[in-house]
């Protein structure tokens, strides 16, 4: 089953149609295979889709975000980008550099698990992103 005909059934089932501005995002962000900004969107769909605007873009990512279909998470530079969901990860970010780590939601699941259990909330978010220096970044002048 291709990403859009999976994606189709889970808004449908929610009551929700598949429009063509949602479907043509969420094959841009598969195709992809990683993180886009809305800029990086608009710039692949609108070929395809030239009367489709950066507002329509914003308003679709947003819905989808809210639909569990798609990820955010930030550069180092407070920028959003915006990837399929599925994967469970979180992302480390260096406030210097922009060097990107992906570490698994494995690590962080017992953490996840202890604040449900104290809250009684429980958390949706499968994509968090931690900002700091990397190694790298941590032996340069300047960079403690």
């Amino acid at each position: 089953m291709s990403c859009t005909k999976h994606r189709t059934e889970e808004l449908r089932q929610r009551g929700f149609r598949m429009t063509s501005q949602r479907q043509i995002i969420l094959q841009t962000l598969h195709e992809a295979g990683g993180h886009l900004s809305p800029s990086e969107i608009f710039l692949r769909v609108h070929p395809a889709m030239p009367g489709l605007t950066g507002a329509t873009i914003y308003r679709t990512l947003d819905f989808l975000v809210k639909n569990e279909m798609i990820n955010p998470a930030q550069t180092a530079g407070g920028h959003l980008v915006y990837e399929i969901s599925g994967d469970d990860h979180h992302h480390l970010v260096c406030r210097l550099c922009g060097r990107e780590l992906q570490v698994e939601h494995a690590w962080l699941r017992n953490t996840c698990k202890k604040i449900e259990e104290q809250t009684g909330f429980r958390l949706s978010i499968n994509h968090l992103t931690f900002q700091g220096i990397c190694p790298h970044c941590q032996v340069q002048p300047g960079g403690s």
